[in-house]
């Protein structure tokens, strides 16, 4: 089929092509225009902190560099301490039993030097911000548990910011799912197209004549204004 005619069914058809795409645009309208919150992905928080291990510091008169990194390698650890399944035992240890369930809780956390972050998130508001609250005071009173080397302290765990809880942004397959959707009905639209014109027997053009190895004689020109 040549291109020509190709072109000459997607505008005889159109109608065929748009109303798919018309109705599944109208479906998806909501879901274009719903908030993130609407899409039951949950909610989200990070804590903020900084960290060091307890020392009798003495006065000195040179620099404070090694506290420094002493507390950048503290951080450090908490980091992958706060990764690990311990951590979360913890936080269920914190909460006692407080009725929040830690099943859908996701824990992620990342420090640059001596600040660390906690990434929280679950599905339930009330229960995150529960949750949240054990999980400052674990990295502040349990650290001395799995690491000797604080000497039986648990490091000195300073808050700096814990953030208000936020609705989690949508998965990208969930905000694309509008597009694919019309992208489908755009697809069916031009396959009942092609299907109606192939059912069709009516001639439109002199092109369908020749298909049908009849001769063409003559045609009359469409009357111009």
């Amino acid at each position: 089929m040549e291109y020509r005619e190709i072109i000459r069914i997607v505008l005889r058809r159109w109608w065929l092509i748009v109303l798919p795409v018309v109705l599944s645009a109208v479906v998806s309208i909501p879901d274009l225009l719903r908030d993130n919150a609407d899409f039951g992905g949950g909610f989200t928080t990070q804590i903020r902190y900084s960290a060091a291990q307890k020392l009798n510091i003495s006065e000195r008169e040179t620099d404070y560099t090694d506290i420094w990194l002493a507390s950048e390698y503290t951080v450090d650890a908490l980091t992958d301490w706060v990764r690990s399944a311990s951590f979360r035992g913890e936080i269920g240890s914190v909460l006692g039993e407080t009725p929040v369930s830690l099943e859908g809780l996701q824990i992620a956390a990342d420090n640059v030097r001596s600040v660390g972050v906690v990434y929280l998130s679950h599905l339930n508001r009330k229960s995150l911000s529960a949750i949240a609250d054990a999980a400052a005071l674990a990295l502040g009173n349990r650290s001395q548990k799995y690491f000797p080397q604080l000497g039986g302290e648990a490091a000195q765990v300073t808050i700096l910011e814990q953030r208000e809880l936020a609705p989690s942004p949508p998965g990208l397959m969930t905000r694309l799912a509008p597009l694919i959707r019309m992208g489908i009905a755009l697809l069916v639209g031009l396959a009942i197209a092609f299907v109606a014109e192939y059912i069709d027997p009516t001639i439109y053009h002199q092109d369908d004549l020749r298909r049908l190895g009849l001769p063409l004689l003559g045609s009359i020109p469409k009357e111009r204004a």
